[in-house]
């Protein structure tokens, strides 16, 4: 990064205009302002210690802000992976102890029968379920149960734990 892009004056960092340019709206969002703008400044490769100058606060608590930001940008996104795997049309439960290879036809069948399509091949699909489940696949074994669920788009989407508690 050159010196320019570091500079707290350069009319690149109207935070406001940034802001407003991607949409951000406080009261509909899971990040506070402050967050939000120091994340905007970040993405656009502006150092800590300039965004620290430019709001009158230290380089650790800009850090400690992009930290929470980063954590409730993760949040929402597990947040909207559940809402997602909990209203597909399509929820397969794969038990503990299943072997990876048989997880494509389960899924298939459980699309044919709700007449959702899945744009996935077999060896697709199992490498989604197992980059998706993290270390609840070793190799071809499901350690822990998931919940494949399958959206009305054919996106799959996989969750640790099966099927969601009923009422």
């Amino acid at each position: 990064m050159d010196d320019s892009e570091g500079d707290a004056t350069d009319p690149n960092l109207d935070t406001d205009a940034i802001l407003e340019e991607v949409g951000f709206v406080p009261d509909e969002s899971v990040l506070t302002r402050r967050q939000a703008e120091v994340l905007a400044l970040r993405e656009r490769g502006v150092r800590q210690s300039t965004i620290a100058d430019r709001l009158g606060t230290s380089r650790a608590n800009v850090s400690s802000i992009e930290s929470s930001a980063r954590r409730n940008v993760e949040k929402a996104r597990e947040t909207i992976a559940f809402a997602e795997a909990l209203t597909a049309p399509v929820q397969v439960v794969v038990e503990r102890g299943e072997d990876l290879y048989n997880v494509p036809k389960s899924v298939y069948d459980a699309c044919d029968e709700a007449g959702v399509k899945v744009n996935h091949t077999a060896p697709d699909l199992m490498k989604i379920v197992a980059d998706e489940a993290g270390d609840a696949v070793k190799g071809r074994e499901v350690r822990e149960q998931l919940l494949v669920g399958v959206t009305s788009d054919g996106s799959v989407r996989v969750r640790r734990g099966g099927m969601p508690n009923e009422p």
